[in-house]
């Protein structure tokens, strides 16, 4: 087992590369737009790698040792390509595997076209297989023939040249051979580094990892293995990717699944899947909206859901008369506002939870104590006791928002009719502008949260009557009194203190009067004349 100094090391050399390349690249590109080249670049030369290694494994293991794929010809590559498709998903030429196709870029005057082939070829490899769900459209937004990476064809190819010797000069490895997930981390880092950069417009794709790990250990406690992991608005997959560092893949018995709106987000999902070996058969990600066209409706519910949904965000609501008979929202009797869709994404998730399962959704503060809409679905919530828990989190916790948002937990089998509240508002770390929460503190939430006992300024247990006769408001503030820290002023002392001040200043000035007699009798006779 590795060592922390043997990951720490080896974290840091990883970063320390993917900045180099972002530095070198820097320019030409907007840094948010330009981690699709470097996360798609990435992507590359992992499954070469993969392929690469999976097809010598295979041929070593049958006694031929000397088996190098990389110098195989593609004429006889081809014969292996349908097995290949069905076991790896994909298939790759020898000619156009990353590690070739590096090797000969800088003599190439025509890269770009070279490279738009090679993605056109791995995508065509799986059509009509099992896996072209997984690969279709992932090298969409590579486009290397964009004025972005150059005004010029030189230029481009300038930019690729220098874009696939970064890449392929990064210490990855192989993801079993690594102290650290090298590929995933890799993603992680990429993903973090653009979104701090770029505000709003990249945060809201990229849940910040201590907070994916806290929602994935919510949904976990007292369990070492899940039927599957759901995330209905998924973003670029951090939140499952959790459950298979926290549980290993194989503990999560039937795959991981999400959906997410935004096409370029959803390539990203997809590519993380890849980059952290999770195979084409153990994911299925949608394309799509949750709220109006769910996908996976058809399957059996989840087991554990996790998910960061988009704040306060428009939709349909009731607007359109289907959406109050949609058996995921009409128990509550009233839809989400149009305004703000965030109670749709929790009765959503409520709907595909299983009776023996735990999901742990990001919320807005807000729906936690309007009125209207919001209100009602709350009370249909707490009056089937279906909140388990609702934890205040610090603020400042995300990338582009300052606010600070909440967790609401939700099960179909609970164990009494209360609901817990948790203030975690104070347990940060300060790291830049960000507020981090720390192992410790995550560690420290999950004990009040596994507990469920009444601790002073920290947690409650709450019975649902009186949540009820608070008008079913669920802001943690509500009912965890904050600790008063200001200085406790005893008001007798603070009076004995005064009059002994003022008895002072008294005596002070007789003396003082009694000084200026002795030097000048006349002016304190005139003085008392006046």
């Amino acid at each position: 087992m590795a060592g922390p100094n043997n990951n720490h090391q080896q974290r840091t050399e990883l970063h320390r590369a993917i900045w180099n390349i972002a530095n070198d690249l820097r320019g030409a590109v907007d840094g948010w737009d330009f981690k699709q080249y470097v996360l798609g670049m990435l992507f590359y030369r992992y499954i070469s790698e993969n392929l690469t290694d999976h097809i010598n494994a295979i041929q070593h293991a049958a006694g031929h040792s000397g088996f190098d794929y990389t110098a195989l010809s593609d004429e006889k590559a081809e014969s292996a390509r349908q097995g290949l498709v069905e076991t790896k998903g994909f298939f790759i030429l020898p000619s156009q595997l990353f590690q070739n196709v590096r090797r000969q870029a800088p003599r190439k005057d025509d890269l770009n076209m070279q490279l738009s082939k090679v993605f056109r070829n791995i995508e065509a490899s799986t059509r009509g297989a099992e896996s072209e769900h997984s690969f279709k459209g992932l090298f969409d937004d590579i486009d290397v023939n964009s004025n972005k990476l150059g005004a010029t064809v030189m230029e481009r190819n300038k930019r690729l040249v220098s874009l696939m010797n970064g890449i392929g000069e990064m210490t990855l490895g192989g993801y079993q051979n690594n102290h650290i997930d090298a590929f995933g981390d890799a993603y992680e880092f990429l993903m973090s580094m653009y979104a701090s950069s770029a505000g709003k417009s990249g945060g809201e794709f990229f849940t910040p990892q201590y907070v994916s790990e806290l929602l994935t250990r919510l949904t976990l406690v007292g369990k070492s293995e899940v039927n599957k992991v759901y995330d209905p608005a998924c973003g670029s997959g951090s939140l499952l990717l959790n459950f298979a560092k926290i549980l290993g893949k194989g503990n999560v018995r039937q795959g991981f699944y999400g959906q997410e709106i935004n096409l370029t987000t959803y390539n990203l999902c997809r590519i993380n899947m890849f980059l952290h070996d999770i195979g084409y058969n153990q994911f299925d990600i949608g394309l799509g909206d949750t709220l109006l066209s769910p996908l996976h409706e058809s399957i059996e519910p989840f087991e554990a859901i996790v998910s960061n949904p988009p704040y306060s965000i428009k939709w349909a609501g009731d607007s359109n008369p289907l959406l109050i008979n949609d058996p995921r929202f009409s128990p509550a009797g009233v839809l989400a506002p149009k305004s703000k869709a965030d109670m749709a994404f929790i009765m959503h998730s409520l709907s595909w939870l299983a009776t023996s399962g735990t999901a742990a959704i990001v919320c807005f503060p807000g729906i936690m104590y309007r009125g209207g809409a919001e209100q009602k679905i709350r009370q249909y919530l707490v009056d089937n006791n279906y909140v388990d828990c609702v934890i205040q989190l610090p603020a400042n916790l995300f990338f582009g928002t300052s606010i600070a948002t909440c967790i609401m937990v939700l099960k179909k089998s609970k164990r009494d009719n209360h609901t817990l509240f948790i203030d975690a508002s104070e347990m940060f770390v300060k790291v830049g502008n960000i507020n981090n929460l720390t192992s410790d503190h995550i560690g420290r939430i999950l004990g009040l949260f596994t507990d469920r006992a009444n601790v002073a300024h920290q947690a409650r247990l709450v019975p649902n009557d009186e949540v009820a006769e608070q008008n079913y408001n669920l802001s943690v503030s509500t009912y965890v009194e904050k600790e008063d820290t200001r200085e406790v002023v005893d008001i007798s002392q603070l009076n004995a203190e005064i009059r002994r001040i003022t008895t002072r200043v008294n005596q002070l000035r007789e003396e003082i009067d009694a000084i200026v007699a002795e030097i000048d009798p006349a002016g304190v006779e005139q003085e008392e004349d006046r």
